[in-house]
């Protein structure tokens, strides 16, 4: 990647980090933004909805299907933190309105669990709602200052991803 093109782009993530923050920081958004951090900590909130809805013995397979996938998209998101190893943004006049538990950032967990969950549970409970879930999530990590867009951006690629496999791979197996 030449140097003129990471410039701009860098510009440009905090640019949208700025933005986001002006407009959002002194706002209810944040103590929103950081309830959706908790929920979203190491997918447990995901993967606790799962445990909640394969425990109401209705679409049982659907509901481990969706949480494996969510199991599986957050722990890839970690592997390819660890390996990427993009710290987080660290800008004086956009500071961290939350913990982290790393300090590497690429991709967004966070984003890669949300987005696995609207692939994985969207049959169950309908997508435009997780949907709506994955916009909120994503715009949190940026509102509270530990992620750079393009990390949400991935994060929500890769979570999709990696749930439609595990879909696909479920329902190959024929009918439930």
């Amino acid at each position: 990647m030449n140097s003129t093109w990471t410039s701009t782009l860098q510009r440009a993530e905090i640019a949208v980090l700025a933005s986001i923050r002006r407009g959002l920081g002194e706002t209810p958004a944040v103590p929103v933004a950081q309830a959706l951090s908790a929920f979203g900590e190491h997918a447990r909130g995901w993967l606790a909805l799962g445990a909640i809805g394969w425990a109401t013995g209705r679409h049982r397979r659907e509901w481990l299907t969706g949480a494996a996938g969510v199991a599986l998209a957050h722990g890839s998101a970690v592997g390819l933190k660890r390996a990427v190893r993009r710290v987080r943004p660290d800008l004086a006049h956009v500071p961290p309105l939350g913990p982290v538990h790393s300090l590497l950032s690429f991709p967004s967990a966070h984003a890669t669990s949300t987005a696995a969950a609207v692939v994985g549970y969207g049959p169950v409970l309908g997508r435009p709602v997780l949907v709506g879930a994955l916009g909120a999530m994503a715009v949190s990590r940026v509102l509270l200052g530990v992620h750079w867009p393009s990390d949400v951006v991935a994060g929500a690629l890769l979570g999709g991803g990696v749930a439609a496999g595990v879909r696909r791979a479920a329902t190959a197996g024929g009918p439930s």
